[in-house]
Order: structure tokens, then sequence, then C-alpha cells
């Protein structure tokens, strides 16, 4: 059995891993931490828990994480690089589910980030957790940087035009929708009820977080400059990522049934993305709870313009279970193992 700890359990993040964890054959949750609710049973904050975990919250010291083989951190951006060293040098494994790890570059990270990064020695030690391109990588990872919801969508909806060298990179377009638990857990007015229901609105238009994020994955499968135009919107959902992908063409005569084949051939082994048939409209709700990307291809009125949609659940592919996905892949076990449930409906 793998020993797992999960630095910030009380979020939406936290809890949807462990609403999978505890069902996961092969795993034994051994602690949970949480400075704001020390000694509280896990159950009480999180009542879908009551029956499956017994686990009170703990202090988030090396003494209680140095026991687990591996530790998850659901906590904010800045908090696990804090951490992660003396982890690392106690044989524990890592997975951030925060950006603390997703830049190569670190004074990339501290432009968009705001502060200095902690540990800018092991950026180059921790492999991207997108299991899609790095699944070797990952296999043998120490440290695992979990990407992002609006990336996860993005990157593997670009991905196969990107590697083939079909579309032109300099002028890529993602008009992104995300459900308002991916703002998280935190008492905001922005995310009261009465400023998201009915209400559908762009925000970081000039710069958000995750454009670097993107185009540095690009750019690595690519090995060209990547010129995009990220739009994320919050709408009113609970779940879901909902991306709409632009990219021209260099070759206007390659036709959709070229393209569909492109698709289907780069995910046919892929047991988390599903292509769906030629001119399908991938829906949210579809990928509900689940570790799924749907991605579907059209070529509006047959002019050199592709368009991707590609829908995932942002606290699962987006996070929590392409997180597990990477567990499995670091301790030798199946990818899909405590991952092959059902989405719900409705």
């Amino acid at each position: 059995m793998i020993k797992v700890g999960l630095v910030g359990g009380t979020g939406y993040t936290g809890v949807e891993l462990l609403r999978i964890l505890v069902s996961h054959p092969e795993v034994e949750i051994t602690a949970i931490t949480s400075r704001s609710e020390v000694s509280k049973p896990v159950s009480s904050l999180f009542p879908s828990l009551r029956g499956h975990l017994d686990l009170v919250f703990s202090e988030p010291s090396l003494s209680n994480l140095t026991a687990c083989d591996l530790i998850f951190f659901a906590t904010p951006n800045g908090t696990a690089m804090k951490m992660v060293p003396e982890l690392l040098d106690t044989g524990v494994k890592v997975i951030d589910l925060a950006a603390d790890f997703r830049f190569k570059d670190q004074a990339e990270w501290s432009q968009w980030y705001g502060e200095s990064h902690a540990c800018p020695e092991l950026l180059s030690e921790a492999v991207y957790g997108l299991p899609e391109i790095n699944r070797e990588l990952i296999r043998n990872a120490q440290i695992v940087a979990n990407p992002g919801c609006y990336p996860t969508a993005t990157i593997l909806g670009f991905l196969p035009l990107v590697e083939n060298n079909w579309i032109d990179c300099s002028q890529l377009i993602a008009d992104t929708k995300s459900g308002a638990s991916g703002a998280g857990r935190s008492a905001k007015i922005s995310n009261l009820y009465c400023e998201v229901a009915e209400n559908m609105q762009a925000y970081a238009v000039p710069g958000h977080r995750h454009l670097p994020e993107i185009k540095q994955a690009l750019v690595t499968v690519s090995g060209l400059p990547v010129g995009l135009t990220f739009v994320p919107h919050l709408t009113p959902m609970i779940r879901g990522i909902h991306a709409t992908l632009y990219a021209n063409l260099l070759d206007s005569d390659k036709s959709l049934e070229e393209i569909q084949h492109c698709f289907e051939q780069r995910y046919l082994e892929e047991p988390f993305v599903d292509v769906l048939e030629s001119g399908a409209h991938p829906q949210t709700r579809s990928v509900k709870g689940a570790n799924f990307c749907r991605i579907a291809v059209h070529k509006p009125q047959d002019r050199n313009t592709v368009v991707v949609l590609s829908v995932i659940d942002n606290l699962v592919k987006g996070a929590a279970g392409q997180a597990i996905q990477n567990m499995n892949l670091m301790f030798g076990l199946s990818e899909t193992t405590g991952l092959e449930f059902a989405p719900l409906l409705p």
C-alpha cells in the first residue's frame, strides 16, 4: 500500500482528492493537514466522507509527513515550495497541485506569482504532470507539478496539431470557460451565489497566470515560438472547463477527415482522452466527476481555421484525478487504477 499524506485538505481540490483516494485499492491515507482545523475530524468538515475516513486534521509538520511515501499539496501557490526540499531529502515523493513547480524559468514564475521562488534549484527536476506528453518522465519523478485546469484542456486540444506542425503556432486563440469551483473555496464576494448565478464574465484578459504555463508546454512540444491569446470566463456552474480553441492551418487543403484521423490516432491509446465523432459538440456535464477529457474537432465553412472543443471537470482531470493518474505512474501501478468511474448525470 502507498502511504499518502495530503497537505491542505480543506479546499475543493483537497476533498476531491480524498473522495477518489478513499476508494483507491492501493492507497492508505495516513495524514491530512490543516492549520485552521487541527484535531477536528475530517468528516465533520466534509460529511460526504462520513463512513469512509476516520482521520482528524493535523499540523503540517515534517515529522508527521515523512512517514508517508507520497505527499499531495493542495495548497495555495507559494506554500509547497517552502516544504518540498526537506521532504525530498527524506525520500518522500511529492505531487504539487498548485503552480510552484510548473515553470522552468524562476524569473517567469516570480513575474506571474509576485514573489521569489524558495527552491529554484528544483524547478529543473520537477516534471510537468501531463501524462499524455510526459508519461515516461513521470514514472521516474520525485516531484511532479500537476497542471492547471485551463492548461490541461487547452494543451490536450492543441497537442495533435502542434506535434504535427499543421498549424500556425504564432496565432493561437483559447476561449475558455470555468465553473465557480475553479476559484477555490475561500469566502469572496465574487464567488457568492448572487454574483455568479445567471451571469457570465471574462476576467484576466490582459494576462492570466495559466497563459505562460500553456505556452511553455506547447513550445516544448513544437520547438517553435508560440503566440497565444488566452481569455478565461467564469460561468454559472459548479464544475467544468470548456475550451474553444482556434488555429489556422498551414495547409488549407487539410480536410476535416484528415484532422479527425490525426486526433483519433494521437489519442488512440490514451485512457482518459476521448475523441468524439466528427462534428460533435462535447458538453461539460459529460465529464462531470470523472477523469476524462472529451474532444471534438471542426473546420467551419471548410476554410483554413480549425476549431477544437475540449471539455474536462476542473476538479478531476483538471486537478485531483490527474494527480492520482500521476501517482499511479510514479508507483508503477496501472495508470487507470482508482479512476475508472463513470461521469455523474444529471
